[in-house]
């Protein structure tokens, strides 16, 4: 495969002021804080940024704020996904008029999951920006498709500006090796999802980045270098730190990551719109004693 996109790219998650409206300065503190933690590049937006209750003027700002803060220092991955192609274009093209490359696209349920349709739809946005490089998300359903392995190779082979899959069906692994063992020479990479609970599985198999969320991106960070520099059971001893977090962040979704993200003073509000299980005592005590596991806050303030 060519080389591109590597390393950790989180999905920045969306900040909420007290009243519910965006966070501009908490948008441009969170790209700093994750350019600080020695991200390889940042996602917005996506599922973990709450896409779904951000309307287009609030994508578009904020994706602003984050091309903007980023300056070059790494790349910026817009997420584009929206229920039609027409309304992909319509976000491909904010995200172009501020120099941004590359797309990830979850297709729609209702365009299906047979390669001829999913061709036709991203073939549609490709002719209409001829510029852009697509990563095709693959999210288990509910929420996504559940696209075969095989599909997603009919894709890559018909549309070689589709040069990435973020494979996140459950369990991903087989279906990360069967995409990298028949891809085309025009797939660039394979980036793994899940929050990154099997990142060891996925960069195992032959993926070379992952798309957590951002809330212990250096942790991340630090098991992508071990990875990549074979120091596979440094690697591990920092996942097995990492899973207790990761596990509850599973059921508690981006509360969790602004909880902690408020924790660590980055942002100022655990503000949420997207329907996710509230965060009780007992479940910040747990969340709490995980971040002083990490090293990431004193044991007097949990």
């Amino acid at each position: 495969m060519a080389a591109g996109l590597k390393g950790i790219l989180p999905v920045l998650p969306t900040p909420f002021l007290a009243d519910g409206r965006v966070d501009e300065a908490g948008m441009s503190r969170l790209v700093q804080f994750a350019l600080n933690q020695g991200v390889d590049g940042v996602v917005f937006p996506g599922f973990a940024s709450e896409v779904e209750s951000l309307d287009g003027d609030e994508r578009a700002r904020l994706l602003k704020i984050v091309f903007t803060e980023v300056a070059g220092q790494v790349p910026v991955v817009a997420g584009a996904s929206a229920a039609d192609w027409h309304e992909v274009v319509e976000h491909g093209r904010v995200a172009t008029s501020l120099g941004i490359r590359h797309l990830m696209v979850q297709p729609p349920k209702s365009v299906g999951t047979g390669a001829p349709a999913l061709i036709a739809f991203l073939g549609n946005i490709l002719e209409a920006l001829p510029d852009v490089e697509i990563i095709l998300q693959n999210a288990p359903a509910p929420r996504g498709s559940d696209l075969s392995p095989q599909a997603i190779v009919e894709i890559i082979r018909a549309l070689p500006r589709v040069a990435y899959v973020k494979e996140e069906t459950l369990p991903a692994g087989p279906a990360i090796s069967h995409i990298i063992a028949h891809a085309p020479k025009t797939l660039k990479g394979v980036i793994g999802g899940g929050g990154a609970r099997y990142i060891l599985d996925e960069y195992a198999r032959g993926a070379t980045a992952a798309m957590p969320a951002l809330e212990i991106a250096a942790e991340h960070v630090a098991i992508d270098r071990a990875l990549t520099a074979g120091k596979r059971d440094e690697a591990r001893k920092i996942y097995v730190r990492t899973l207790p977090l990761l596990v509850l962040q599973a059921v508690y979704r981006m509360r969790l990551t602004k909880h902690v993200l408020v924790r660590r003073g980055v942002i100022d509000s655990v503000g949420v719109r997207a329907s996710t299980p509230d965060l009780d005592a007992a479940a910040i005590a747990d969340i709490d004693a995980n971040l002083v596991e990490l090293g990431l806050l004193a044991a007097e303030a949990a």
